[in-house]
């Protein structure tokens, strides 16, 4: 292996994407990796956690969860405060995000409709308005977290806004975050960054 391996889903979003926009951004040249569904049974027992994604470095262990991966390419590249306290802001935000998937998630594997469209209300009544307000809280009047500069927690906040204002979450208004200007604005920046959208219109192509 000559150059890294960024091992995810064949899926164009969550906590995989937000690592390759992370490693493009960063100029890294790495194998984009897309595993089927059919194959994750047999891969899951050889992962270090039973999770995707994963990055491969040559002569390393595998390196597993999101904002690990997201940290250490950050620090390498200059996507992540030097700042030790600036640092862990970003990184309880990142913490954070990761709250929303963990409550979000099993609301995705609910097959009975009624049941699915009942809980997909109350996470747009109560935890996403929450969740957003106390986002909007951290977030000052600049562009990203870290002011003028974008940072790897900030396209971890695109990721998660992006799956909820593009209408795919059925039962959850594409507004539920109207009420976070501040986090719409960001949300808007990193989609409007150069960088950024190279890499979508790659991937869209």
């Amino acid at each position: 292996m000559s150059k890294p391996r960024l091992i995810y889903f064949d899926f164009a979003g969550s906590r995989g994407e937000e690592c390759r926009i992370a490693l493009h951004l960063a100029g890294v040249d790495f194998d984009d990796v897309r595993i089927p569904i059919a194959e994750w049974p047999e891969l899951k027992p050889q992962t270090p956690f039973g999770s995707l994604p994963i990055l491969e470095i040559a002569g390393k262990p595998p390196l597993a969860e999101s904002n690990a991966i997201l940290v250490y390419i950050g620090r390498q590249h200059g996507l992540h405060p030097k700042d030790a306290l600036d640092a862990a802001y970003h990184e309880a935000l990142m913490s954070y995000a990761e709250d929303l998937r963990h409550n979000v998630g099993p609301t995705l594997r609910i097959t009975d409709e009624q049941q699915k469209r009942s809980a997909r209300e109350e996470l747009a009544r109560n935890f996403l308005p929450t969740w957003g307000t106390n986002v909007e809280r951290q977030l000052g009047d600049q562009p990203f977290v870290g002011g003028d500069t974008l940072s790897v927690v900030d396209i971890k906040l695109y990721m998660i806004v992006r799956w909820f204002v593009s209408g795919t979450v059925d039962h959850v208004p594409s507004t539920v975050f109207d009420h976070c200007p501040k986090l719409k604005r960001l949300f808007q920046q990193v989609g409007g960054h150069a960088g950024v959208k190279a890499w979508l219109e790659r991937a869209a192509g």
